[in-house]
């Protein structure tokens, strides 16, 4: 059994864990920001204020983030569960099962009243400020889009679609018709609508 030897000082207890501190500072930056950008819209979102309901210094926002445009999106990623770039989508082998858990799951996180004040938040500030726009296709709209248009290309493949079909524009209008829906609030986001949408568009894309 391992000892200390006469005089030598008692070893020190374990500090703490630096590596937690910071990831719970992270999470609380994300969600006072989401909170923050739904209730001022992003316009007035500030990083002093965001720092003030996360409970942080300013300059631990800006170690990690290097404007507020860039920890808005990392907010919206957390909550859309994944990182750029990482999206993956079901492959069973049945396109239109895979596209309809896609779709009731997009139709789901837009009507989730939490979310909807944040995306609604960025919709508005998209009209006017352009790299915002551009972030948001980047970092959140196109790798969704490719992994969806990648999909459908495995279905082209297996037969399951036409080979005529342009996979992106396809992708198209898959998505188009429910963010119209959510934007404009012409009617209800529910399974049924997606499911509606998935079967007029899959009778264009089914092989002729």
């Amino acid at each position: 059994m391992p000892h200390e030897s006469p005089g030598s000082p008692p070893s020190d207890p374990p500090g703490p864990d630096a590596s937690r501190r910071s990831d719970r500072a992270r999470r609380a930056i994300l969600s006072a920001t989401r909170d923050l950008v739904a209730e001022v819209g992003y316009t007035r979102l500030t990083i002093e204020g965001i720092a003030a309901a996360a409970g942080v210094g300013k300059q631990t926002i800006y170690r990690w983030w290097r404007s507020k445009a860039a920890v808005l999106f990392d907010a919206i990623l957390e909550v859309n569960s994944h990182e750029q770039g990482s999206v993956d989508l079901p492959d069973t082998g049945d396109l239109e099962s895979d596209l309809r858990l896609v779709l009731r799951g997009t139709v789901a996180a837009l009507a989730e009243p939490a979310n909807d004040r944040l995306q609604r938040a960025i919709a508005a500030e998209i009209q006017t400020d352009i790299s915002v726009a551009e972030e948001l296709v980047r970092r959140l709209l196109r790798p969704q889009l490719d992994a969806c248009a990648a999909r459908i290309t495995l279905g082209i493949r297996a037969g399951q679609v036409d080979e005529s079909v342009d996979a992106d524009l396809a992708v198209e209008l898959l998505f188009g018709p429910i963010f119209h829906r959510w934007l404009l609030r012409t009617g209800r986001l529910d399974d049924q609508f997606a499911d509606n949408i998935l079967a007029l568009v899959l009778k264009g894309l089914r092989p002729h």
